[in-house]
This record gives structure tokens, sequence and C-alpha cells, in this order.
């Protein structure tokens, strides 16, 4: 790449992640694009990710806060930054040696665009692989009623524009760990556009500690940015009619991602909530909550065991529940 090619700022929100940072930092150091800074933003760490992060000297601007949550760590990255673009990595993930380079490629084809995203490769806790996630595949468009509906969305995975994240400002530290939704919901609303670069560009690593296994926390903060964003009162007509179903397929995900992280109280809780915006009859209802469980699990590539789930206390206690609110009509 010339010296014209614009500046990329990665910045790394770190807590915590010693064993995995240095990865995630070789992983840009190596991209085939060369026109790159590195800005590490370490969240109040406990561990050595300083010590780790030291070796790299004057290639990686590190900065140290006091622990505040990712968006703070993330937001302090976007003013420091001084790229055109900002390609997010969290410390635990890495790209692929041509990320930047491709996704800058789709920029410069559409200069009107705000947001490049692509795919990822789900990794164990060692970075072997487990999977690859190419979500155009089903969602084609990602205009702000695809959003909403599908709500793809993988930092790590993207490259921003600065300028849109500027006129955003930044992520909402109200919601951990769905701030990065919040955003791109609130990106899309203000007319950023967004495209795809069909191709895998990360590796996206599951572990213990990662915030997909947060089960309440996820759940709680996906319900809250969807409730915040249909509580503006300056909607889109076409996307204010959308609110009963967006709401109902949300909370109807949530309630399969809280059995999978074995929350079974919760998922029926979130089940009875989403029963306040069903388009179906009782009966319908229920066979579709299990079609989407069965549906989830597939995409998620695993067997959904719907009699255990049927002979679940939970399960029980959730019929007896729809017998009751049905009678007192």
């Amino acid at each position: 790449m010339s010296d014209r090619a614009p500046l990329v700022s990665a910045v790394i929100p770190a807590y915590n992640c010693a064993p995995y940072i240095g990865q995630a930092v070789d992983s840009v150091l190596n991209q085939t694009y060369a026109n790159c800074e590195i800005v590490v933003v370490d969240d109040g760490s406990k561990d050595d990710t300083k010590l780790v992060l030291e070796k790299y000297g004057d290639r990686v601007r590190y900065i140290y806060q006091q622990n505040q949550g990712v968006s703070v760590a993330r937001n302090r990255g976007i003013e420091l930054a001084r790229g055109e673009f900002v390609a997010f990595l969290d410390a635990d993930d890495f790209f692929f040696f041509d990320k930047i380079a491709a996704q800058i490629a789709v920029f410069a084809a559409q200069p009107n665009l705000g947001i490049v995203h692509s795919g990822w490769r789900l990794v164990n806790s060692k970075g072997e692989p487990i999977r690859d996630v190419k979500p155009w595949e089903n969602i084609p468009k990602l205009d702000l009623e695809m959003w909403l509906r599908w709500k793809p969305v993988l930092p790590s995975a993207m490259v921003f524009r600065r300028s849109w994240l500027q006129q955003a400002g930044g992520f909402d530290p109200r919601f951990p760990p769905a701030e990065d939704t919040d955003l791109a919901l609130r990106l899309a609303l203000m007319g950023c556009e967004t495209a795809w670069l069909k191709q895998v560009t990360v590796g996206y690593r599951q572990h213990e500690q990662s915030a997909m296994h947060k089960g309440l926390p996820q759940a709680n903060s996906l319900a809250a940015v969807i409730d915040n964003f249909f509580a503006q009162p300056e909607l889109p007509d076409k996307i204010r009619l959308l609110e009963k179903q967006i709401k109902y397929s949300t909370l109807v995900w949530i309630a399969w991602y809280l059995h999978r992280t074995g929350h079974p109280v919760e998922m029926a809780q979130f089940l009875q909530r989403s029963w306040n915006f069903t388009p179906y009859l009782p009966v319908e209802t229920v066979i579709n909550w299990a079609d989407c469980f069965a549906e989830f699990y597939q995409e998620f590539g695993k067997e959904f065991d719907a009699d255990l789930l049927a002979s679940s206390d939970e399960w029980q206690n959730l019929m007896q529940w729809i017998i009751a609110a049905q009678t007192s009509y």
C-alpha cells in the first residue's frame, strides 16, 4: 500500500486478556494493509496485559484507564484514533491477514458507506476453528429493518468511518454487553449505510469469559436496547409498524439464548414477555416458540431436544401460566 492509502486505526479495548492480546496485536501488524496504527485501551487490567504489550514499543499506542467497561474503552479509542477509519478488535479476537485491505477496498468502491461488515470464524479458546459465520447468506442487505430483525453485529468484523462514530457519539455505556447492537441501530437510523464484504475476516474466540457467555447480562441488555430504540418519538412509519413483530422475535431469541446458557427460569420469563407481542393464536404461539428454538439450535450447530424442554418444570409452569391467562379473559 502507498503512503496515500487512508490511515486505519485499529482500536483494541483490553481487560485481563494477557493470554490473547499478543495474537490480537500481531494480527494487525501482519496485515497486508500497511497504513495502520494500533491503539490499545487497557480498561483497568490486573493481569500482565501491560507487560505483554511493552515488547511492541512504539508500534502500539498504549493507554491505561480505570475499569469503566468496554463502551468507555472503545470511546476512548475513538477519541485517540487518528485514522479516517476505525477497525475495532476485541483483545481476545484476531484479524485474518487481508481483512483491512479487503474492507478498505469496499469503501474505496463505495464512498457513500459508513460501515463495511464481514463474516467471522468462531474459534475455541486455543484459536482452533469451530465454524464460519456468513450472515450475508440470510441477510443480503443491511438496512435499518434488517439490523432490527437480525442484529448481526460483531465489532471485530466491522470497519467504521470514524466521522460516523463521532456523529453518533460512540457506544452507549448503559447497555453492556449489547452496546454494539445499540450503536448499529442508531447509526442505521441516522442514515449510515453498510455493505457486506462477503469474506470471513476475523477469528471470534469463544470462551467462558467472552461476552456471549454472560447469559443474563446479554439478555437483559439486548431487551433494553430494543425497548430504548422503539421509545424514540420520531421513527419512520415503516419501522414503527414493525415494533410488535421485532419485540416478539427478539424476546423469543433471548429466551432461546437463556435456555442455551443454562437459565431456564429466565427463559420462561422472556417467553412470557413475548406473549404480549405475539401475532399468533395461543397454540400457534407455543408451537412457534418450539420451532424457533429448533431453528436457532440448528443455526448454532446443536441438536434441540424438544422432549427434554417440554418435560422441564419451567416449561410446564409456563403452560400453566398460559392456561391461566386464557381463562382470565
